[in-house]
Protein backbone atom coordinates (compact mmCIF):
# COMPACT_ATOMS: atom_id res chain seq x y z
CA UNK A 1 0.00 0.00 0.00
CA UNK A 2 2.81 2.38 0.84
CA UNK A 3 4.59 1.48 -3.08
CA UNK A 4 1.39 1.84 -4.27
CA UNK A 5 0.77 5.57 -2.16
CA UNK A 6 4.33 6.44 -3.65
CA UNK A 7 3.51 6.18 -7.53
CA UNK A 8 -0.10 7.47 -7.03
CA UNK A 9 1.88 10.87 -6.06
CA UNK A 10 4.83 10.50 -8.81
CA UNK A 11 2.46 10.05 -11.74
CA UNK A 12 1.21 14.19 -11.35
CA UNK A 13 4.11 15.39 -10.48
CA UNK A 14 5.39 13.68 -14.10
CA UNK A 15 2.60 15.43 -15.48
CA UNK A 16 2.66 18.87 -14.31
CA UNK A 17 6.64 19.02 -15.38
CA UNK A 18 5.15 17.92 -18.99
CA UNK A 19 2.77 20.52 -18.77
CA UNK A 20 4.94 23.07 -18.16
CA UNK A 21 7.51 21.94 -20.76
CA UNK A 22 4.91 21.80 -23.11
CA UNK A 23 3.82 25.49 -22.37
CA UNK A 24 7.30 27.05 -21.91
CA UNK A 25 8.28 25.96 -25.57
CA UNK A 26 4.74 27.31 -26.88
CA UNK A 27 5.69 30.54 -25.27
CA UNK A 28 8.91 30.75 -27.00
CA UNK A 29 7.78 29.38 -30.16
CA UNK A 30 4.86 32.02 -30.13
CA UNK A 31 7.38 34.77 -29.19
CA UNK A 32 9.60 33.58 -31.91
CA UNK A 33 9.15 35.12 -35.60
CA UNK A 34 8.25 32.45 -38.46
CA UNK A 35 10.81 30.86 -40.10
CA UNK A 36 13.41 31.92 -37.48
CA UNK A 37 15.12 29.71 -34.91
CA UNK A 38 14.48 29.49 -31.09
CA UNK A 39 18.52 30.72 -30.75
CA UNK A 40 18.29 33.30 -33.22
CA UNK A 41 19.37 37.34 -31.71
CA UNK A 42 16.55 39.28 -32.32
CA UNK A 43 18.74 41.64 -33.93
CA UNK A 44 18.70 39.38 -37.24
CA UNK A 45 15.11 38.53 -37.20
CA UNK A 46 14.07 40.14 -40.45
CA UNK A 47 16.88 37.73 -41.97
CA UNK A 48 14.48 34.90 -41.56
CA UNK A 49 10.78 36.57 -40.43
CA UNK A 50 8.45 35.48 -42.80
CA UNK A 51 6.01 37.72 -41.68
CA UNK A 52 8.49 40.90 -42.84
CA UNK A 53 9.06 39.63 -46.47
CA UNK A 54 11.25 42.57 -47.65
CA UNK A 55 14.36 41.10 -45.93
CA UNK A 56 14.32 37.85 -47.45
CA UNK A 57 13.83 39.13 -50.83
CA UNK A 58 16.79 42.14 -50.20
CA UNK A 59 18.68 39.82 -48.74
CA UNK A 60 18.35 36.96 -51.55
CA UNK A 61 19.01 39.74 -54.37
CA UNK A 62 22.10 41.14 -52.47
CA UNK A 63 23.10 37.38 -52.12
CA UNK A 64 23.55 37.05 -56.43
CA UNK A 65 24.31 40.47 -56.84
CA UNK A 66 27.29 38.96 -54.80
CA UNK A 67 28.18 35.63 -56.80
CA UNK A 68 27.79 37.85 -60.24
CA UNK A 69 30.06 40.61 -58.94
CA UNK A 70 33.42 37.84 -57.99
CA UNK A 71 32.26 35.66 -60.81
CA UNK A 72 33.00 38.86 -62.82
CA UNK A 73 36.05 39.82 -61.13
CA UNK A 74 37.54 36.12 -61.20
CA UNK A 75 36.79 36.48 -64.66
CA UNK A 76 38.86 38.89 -65.20
CA UNK A 77 41.79 37.61 -63.15
CA UNK A 78 41.80 34.64 -65.14
CA UNK A 79 41.84 36.30 -68.52
CA UNK A 80 44.46 38.80 -67.51
CA UNK A 81 47.22 37.06 -68.97
CA UNK A 82 45.50 36.83 -72.12
CA UNK A 83 45.09 40.76 -72.54
CA UNK A 84 47.44 41.95 -75.02
CA UNK A 85 45.79 45.36 -76.54
CA UNK A 86 46.97 47.90 -74.34
CA UNK A 87 43.46 50.32 -74.99
CA UNK A 88 41.68 47.24 -73.14
CA UNK A 89 44.48 46.39 -70.26
CA UNK A 90 45.18 49.86 -68.90
CA UNK A 91 41.71 50.21 -67.16
CA UNK A 92 41.82 46.73 -65.37
CA UNK A 93 43.00 48.60 -61.98
CA UNK A 94 39.75 50.33 -62.20
CA UNK A 95 37.38 47.73 -63.33
CA UNK A 96 38.79 45.87 -60.25
CA UNK A 97 38.33 49.13 -57.97
CA UNK A 98 33.93 49.78 -59.37
CA UNK A 99 33.90 46.05 -58.92
CA UNK A 100 35.42 46.08 -55.26
CA UNK A 101 32.81 49.31 -54.92
CA UNK A 102 29.75 47.27 -55.86
CA UNK A 103 30.65 44.05 -54.28
CA UNK A 104 30.35 46.60 -51.16
CA UNK A 105 27.13 47.96 -51.76
CA UNK A 106 25.37 44.31 -52.36
CA UNK A 107 27.25 43.77 -48.90
CA UNK A 108 26.44 47.14 -46.71
CA UNK A 109 22.60 45.94 -47.76
CA UNK A 110 22.61 43.52 -44.93
CA UNK A 111 23.96 46.43 -42.79
CA UNK A 112 20.27 48.00 -43.55
CA UNK A 113 18.41 44.61 -43.07
CA UNK A 114 19.29 43.90 -39.39
CA UNK A 115 18.57 45.79 -36.45
CA UNK A 116 20.54 49.19 -35.90
CA UNK A 117 22.38 49.24 -32.70
CA UNK A 118 25.88 51.83 -32.18
CA UNK A 119 28.04 49.85 -33.93
CA UNK A 120 25.64 49.45 -36.84
CA UNK A 121 24.91 53.03 -37.53
CA UNK A 122 28.39 53.78 -37.42
CA UNK A 123 29.15 51.53 -40.20
CA UNK A 124 25.89 53.03 -42.35
CA UNK A 125 26.62 56.53 -42.03
CA UNK A 126 30.48 56.08 -42.69
CA UNK A 127 30.30 53.15 -45.99
CA UNK A 128 27.30 54.32 -47.72
CA UNK A 129 28.54 57.76 -49.25
CA UNK A 130 32.09 56.24 -49.23
CA UNK A 131 31.57 53.08 -51.59
CA UNK A 132 29.41 55.22 -53.63
CA UNK A 133 31.91 57.76 -54.03
CA UNK A 134 34.14 54.71 -55.09
CA UNK A 135 31.92 53.99 -57.69
CA UNK A 136 31.09 57.33 -59.27
CA UNK A 137 34.77 57.96 -58.93
CA UNK A 138 35.63 54.60 -61.47
CA UNK A 139 32.55 56.00 -63.32
CA UNK A 140 34.17 59.64 -63.40
CA UNK A 141 37.72 58.01 -64.55
CA UNK A 142 35.75 55.74 -67.36
CA UNK A 143 34.49 58.94 -68.51
CA UNK A 144 37.96 60.68 -68.83
CA UNK A 145 38.89 57.27 -70.65
CA UNK A 146 36.61 56.95 -73.13
CA UNK A 147 36.55 60.50 -74.60
CA UNK A 148 40.36 60.03 -74.89
CA UNK A 149 39.78 57.11 -76.75
CA UNK A 150 36.90 58.10 -79.04
CA UNK A 151 39.10 61.50 -80.01
CA UNK A 152 42.15 60.42 -80.25
CA UNK A 153 42.40 56.42 -79.58
CA UNK A 154 44.31 56.40 -76.80
CA UNK A 155 43.83 55.75 -73.57
CA UNK A 156 45.37 57.22 -70.59
CA UNK A 157 47.74 54.50 -68.54
CA UNK A 158 46.56 52.73 -65.77
CA UNK A 159 48.01 54.18 -62.79
CA UNK A 160 46.04 57.36 -63.75
CA UNK A 161 42.75 56.20 -64.01
CA UNK A 162 42.89 54.56 -60.30
CA UNK A 163 44.68 57.05 -59.52
CA UNK A 164 42.07 59.48 -60.14
CA UNK A 165 39.38 57.24 -58.63
CA UNK A 166 41.11 57.32 -55.15
CA UNK A 167 41.65 60.33 -54.84
CA UNK A 168 37.90 61.80 -55.58
CA UNK A 169 37.20 58.79 -53.38
CA UNK A 170 39.37 60.32 -50.11
CA UNK A 171 37.24 63.28 -50.30
CA UNK A 172 34.06 61.42 -49.63
CA UNK A 173 36.69 59.42 -46.75
CA UNK A 174 36.95 62.82 -44.99
CA UNK A 175 33.70 63.86 -44.65
CA UNK A 176 32.32 61.06 -43.95
CA UNK A 177 34.91 60.89 -41.00
CA UNK A 178 34.23 64.78 -39.84
CA UNK A 179 30.60 64.09 -39.53
CA UNK A 180 31.25 61.09 -37.22
CA UNK A 181 33.49 62.91 -35.59
CA UNK A 182 31.18 66.19 -35.21
CA UNK A 183 28.12 64.22 -34.17
CA UNK A 184 29.12 61.55 -32.17
CA UNK A 185 32.33 62.63 -30.20
CA UNK A 186 32.01 65.97 -29.83
CA UNK A 187 28.57 66.13 -29.44
CA UNK A 188 28.49 62.85 -26.97
CA UNK A 189 25.31 61.84 -29.52
CA UNK A 190 24.76 58.65 -30.23
CA UNK A 191 25.22 57.48 -34.06
CA UNK A 192 21.72 56.27 -34.27
CA UNK A 193 20.27 59.50 -33.34
CA UNK A 194 20.66 61.75 -36.76
CA UNK A 195 18.04 62.88 -39.05
CA UNK A 196 17.62 62.07 -42.30
CA UNK A 197 18.01 65.54 -43.76
CA UNK A 198 21.80 65.20 -42.01
CA UNK A 199 22.18 61.86 -43.79
CA UNK A 200 21.12 63.34 -46.70
CA UNK A 201 23.36 66.15 -46.61
CA UNK A 202 26.46 64.25 -45.95
CA UNK A 203 26.18 63.00 -49.90
CA UNK A 204 26.81 66.25 -51.22
CA UNK A 205 29.55 65.50 -52.62
CA UNK A 206 28.13 62.32 -53.75
CA UNK A 207 25.69 63.81 -55.75
CA UNK A 208 27.67 66.14 -57.02
CA UNK A 209 30.55 63.44 -58.99
CA UNK A 210 26.84 61.72 -60.23
CA UNK A 211 25.81 64.54 -62.07
CA UNK A 212 29.26 66.20 -63.03
CA UNK A 213 30.36 62.35 -64.62
CA UNK A 214 26.81 62.27 -66.27
CA UNK A 215 27.22 65.47 -68.02
CA UNK A 216 30.76 64.54 -68.89
CA UNK A 217 29.95 61.25 -70.17
CA UNK A 218 28.03 63.14 -72.95
CA UNK A 219 31.26 63.53 -74.39
CA UNK A 220 32.25 60.06 -74.36
CA UNK A 221 29.88 60.36 -78.00
CA UNK A 222 31.37 63.35 -80.08
CA UNK A 223 34.52 61.72 -82.05
CA UNK A 224 36.22 59.82 -84.85
CA UNK A 225 36.79 56.27 -83.30
CA UNK A 226 33.19 54.84 -83.32
CA UNK A 227 34.00 51.48 -81.92
CA UNK A 228 34.32 53.36 -78.34
CA UNK A 229 31.02 55.00 -78.92
CA UNK A 230 29.42 52.58 -77.65
CA UNK A 231 31.08 51.65 -74.24
CA UNK A 232 29.68 55.63 -73.74
CA UNK A 233 26.29 54.58 -74.56
CA UNK A 234 26.30 52.12 -71.50
CA UNK A 235 28.20 54.35 -68.97
CA UNK A 236 25.38 57.19 -70.07
CA UNK A 237 22.45 54.40 -69.57
CA UNK A 238 24.44 53.83 -66.49
CA UNK A 239 24.51 57.05 -64.74
CA UNK A 240 20.84 57.93 -65.97
CA UNK A 241 19.05 54.67 -63.65
CA UNK A 242 21.69 55.72 -61.10
CA UNK A 243 19.97 59.44 -60.83
CA UNK A 244 16.32 57.80 -61.04
CA UNK A 245 16.99 56.19 -58.38
CA UNK A 246 18.80 58.60 -56.46
CA UNK A 247 16.04 60.71 -56.66
CA UNK A 248 13.05 57.74 -55.78
CA UNK A 249 15.18 57.00 -52.79
CA UNK A 250 15.70 60.38 -51.27
CA UNK A 251 11.99 61.56 -51.97
CA UNK A 252 10.90 58.57 -50.08
CA UNK A 253 13.55 58.91 -47.16
CA UNK A 254 13.17 62.54 -46.84
CA UNK A 255 9.04 63.19 -47.23
CA UNK A 256 7.43 60.13 -48.57
CA UNK A 257 8.14 58.34 -45.30
CA UNK A 258 6.73 61.03 -42.67
CA UNK A 259 3.70 61.53 -44.83
CA UNK A 260 2.49 57.78 -44.61
CA UNK A 261 3.49 57.74 -40.98
CA UNK A 262 6.06 54.86 -41.79
CA UNK A 263 9.58 56.63 -40.89
CA UNK A 264 10.02 54.07 -38.26
CA UNK A 265 9.20 51.09 -40.24
CA UNK A 266 10.16 51.91 -43.91
CA UNK A 267 13.31 54.24 -43.59
CA UNK A 268 15.83 51.20 -43.59
CA UNK A 269 13.82 49.09 -46.45
CA UNK A 270 13.91 52.14 -48.28
CA UNK A 271 17.54 52.80 -47.79
CA UNK A 272 18.80 48.32 -48.51
CA UNK A 273 16.47 48.55 -51.40
CA UNK A 274 18.51 51.48 -53.19
CA UNK A 275 21.20 49.98 -52.43
CA UNK A 276 20.44 47.00 -54.02
CA UNK A 277 18.91 48.51 -57.01
CA UNK A 278 21.92 50.80 -57.35
CA UNK A 279 24.27 47.54 -57.59
CA UNK A 280 22.28 45.87 -60.25
CA UNK A 281 22.64 48.61 -62.54
CA UNK A 282 25.97 48.77 -61.77
CA UNK A 283 26.34 45.41 -62.75
CA UNK A 284 24.05 44.69 -65.57
CA UNK A 285 24.69 48.34 -67.92
CA UNK A 286 28.45 48.82 -66.56
CA UNK A 287 30.43 46.08 -65.34
CA UNK A 288 29.35 43.33 -67.79
CA UNK A 289 29.52 45.31 -70.90
CA UNK A 290 32.84 46.27 -70.13
CA UNK A 291 34.17 43.04 -68.94
CA UNK A 292 33.03 41.60 -72.29
CA UNK A 293 34.62 43.92 -74.38
CA UNK A 294 38.25 43.64 -72.50
CA UNK A 295 37.89 39.65 -72.88
CA UNK A 296 36.56 40.20 -76.37
CA UNK A 297 39.36 39.51 -78.92
CA UNK A 298 40.04 42.40 -81.21
CA UNK A 299 39.70 42.31 -84.74
CA UNK A 300 43.06 41.87 -86.92
CA UNK A 301 43.09 45.14 -88.69
CA UNK A 302 46.63 44.45 -89.99
CA UNK A 303 45.50 41.64 -92.39
CA UNK A 304 46.00 42.79 -96.08
CA UNK A 305 42.81 43.30 -98.15
CA UNK A 306 43.91 42.42 -101.92
CA UNK A 307 40.86 44.07 -103.54
CA UNK A 308 40.99 47.21 -101.46
CA UNK A 309 43.15 49.73 -104.06
CA UNK A 310 42.91 52.51 -101.47
CA UNK A 311 45.85 50.05 -99.43
CA UNK A 312 49.63 50.67 -100.05
CA UNK A 313 50.79 48.13 -102.65
CA UNK A 314 53.04 45.54 -101.90
CA UNK A 315 57.13 46.35 -102.55
CA UNK A 316 57.59 44.90 -105.83
CA UNK A 317 61.39 43.20 -105.44
CA UNK A 318 62.93 40.85 -107.93
CA UNK A 319 63.36 37.10 -106.43
CA UNK A 320 66.72 37.50 -106.20
CA UNK A 321 67.04 40.63 -104.38
CA UNK A 322 65.44 38.52 -101.07
CA UNK A 323 67.66 35.41 -101.74
CA UNK A 324 71.59 35.56 -101.53
CA UNK A 325 72.78 33.92 -104.63
CA UNK A 326 76.38 32.44 -105.38
CA UNK A 327 78.59 34.82 -107.05
CA UNK A 328 79.60 33.07 -110.02
CA UNK A 329 75.87 32.86 -110.83
CA UNK A 330 75.35 36.35 -110.15
CA UNK A 331 78.76 37.00 -112.57
CA UNK A 332 76.80 34.83 -115.12
CA UNK A 333 73.15 36.96 -114.55
CA UNK A 334 75.44 39.79 -114.72
CA UNK A 335 76.53 39.00 -118.49
CA UNK A 336 73.66 37.40 -119.82
CA UNK A 337 71.50 40.75 -119.46
CA UNK A 338 74.26 42.65 -120.86
CA UNK A 339 73.94 40.31 -123.39
CA UNK A 340 70.56 40.35 -124.50
CA UNK A 341 70.30 44.52 -123.78
CA UNK A 342 73.28 44.33 -126.53
CA UNK A 343 70.97 42.26 -128.87
CA UNK A 344 67.67 43.86 -127.90
CA UNK A 345 69.66 47.05 -129.21
CA UNK A 346 70.87 45.82 -132.48
CA UNK A 347 67.72 43.91 -133.29
CA UNK A 348 65.62 47.53 -132.86
CA UNK A 349 67.89 50.19 -134.07
CA UNK A 350 67.76 47.40 -137.18
CA UNK A 351 64.28 47.64 -137.48
CA UNK A 352 63.91 51.13 -136.41
CA UNK A 353 66.04 52.04 -139.25
CA UNK A 354 64.26 49.88 -141.99
CA UNK A 355 60.89 51.09 -141.19
CA UNK A 356 62.52 55.32 -141.22
CA UNK A 357 63.43 54.04 -144.70
CA UNK A 358 59.97 52.88 -145.68
CA UNK A 359 58.68 55.99 -144.49
CA UNK A 360 56.87 54.30 -141.50
CA UNK A 361 57.04 56.57 -138.36
CA UNK A 362 56.63 54.39 -134.68
CA UNK A 363 57.08 54.95 -131.39
CA UNK A 364 59.18 53.01 -128.92
CA UNK A 365 57.98 51.90 -125.44
CA UNK A 366 60.03 50.49 -122.51
CA UNK A 367 60.07 47.07 -121.73
CA UNK A 368 56.80 46.49 -119.52
CA UNK A 369 53.12 46.47 -119.72
CA UNK A 370 50.50 49.32 -118.32
CA UNK A 371 47.65 48.92 -116.63
CA UNK A 372 44.60 51.47 -116.29
CA UNK A 373 43.93 51.37 -112.78
CA UNK A 374 47.31 50.20 -111.24
CA UNK A 375 49.60 52.00 -113.33
CA UNK A 376 52.55 51.07 -115.14
CA UNK A 377 54.43 47.85 -113.74
CA UNK A 378 58.00 46.01 -115.12
CA UNK A 379 58.05 43.11 -116.64
CA UNK A 380 59.90 40.42 -114.58
CA UNK A 381 62.70 38.89 -115.90
CA UNK A 382 61.81 35.28 -115.96
CA UNK A 383 64.34 34.03 -118.67
CA UNK A 384 66.91 36.33 -117.67
CA UNK A 385 67.37 34.43 -114.88
CA UNK A 386 68.55 31.52 -116.24
CA UNK A 387 72.33 31.65 -118.10
CA UNK A 388 71.52 30.62 -122.02
CA UNK A 389 74.14 31.90 -124.58
CA UNK A 390 72.71 32.89 -127.86
CA UNK A 391 74.11 33.69 -131.32
CA UNK A 392 74.78 37.04 -130.61
CA UNK A 393 77.05 35.54 -127.52
CA UNK A 394 78.64 33.72 -129.66
CA UNK A 395 79.51 36.47 -132.07
CA UNK A 396 81.01 38.97 -129.28
CA UNK A 397 83.40 36.21 -127.66
CA UNK A 398 84.85 35.17 -130.62
CA UNK A 399 82.89 32.07 -131.45
CA UNK A 400 83.35 30.42 -127.74
CA UNK A 401 81.11 29.83 -124.74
Amino acid sequence: LIVSDRKMKTYPAIGFFLLFVISYGSSENSSTPRGCGLDLLPQYVYLCDLDAIWGIVVEAVAGAGVLTTLLLMLILLVRLPFIKEKEKKSPLGMHFLFLFGTLGLFGLTFAFIIQEDEMVCSTRRFLWGVIFALCFSCLLAQAWRLRRLVRHGKSPSGWHLAGVAICLMLVQVIIATEWLILTVVRDNKLACSYEPMDFAMALIYVMFLMVFTMGFSLFTLCGKFKKWKKNGVCLIITLFFSILIWVAWMTMYLFGNAELKRRDKWSDPTLAIALVSSGWVFVIFHAIPEVHCTILPSQQENTPNYFDTSQPRMRETAFEEDIQLPRSYMENKAFSMDEHNAAGTLKVSSLYESFEQKGVKISLRTAGFRNGSLGSRPSAPFRSNVYQPTEMAVVLNGGTV
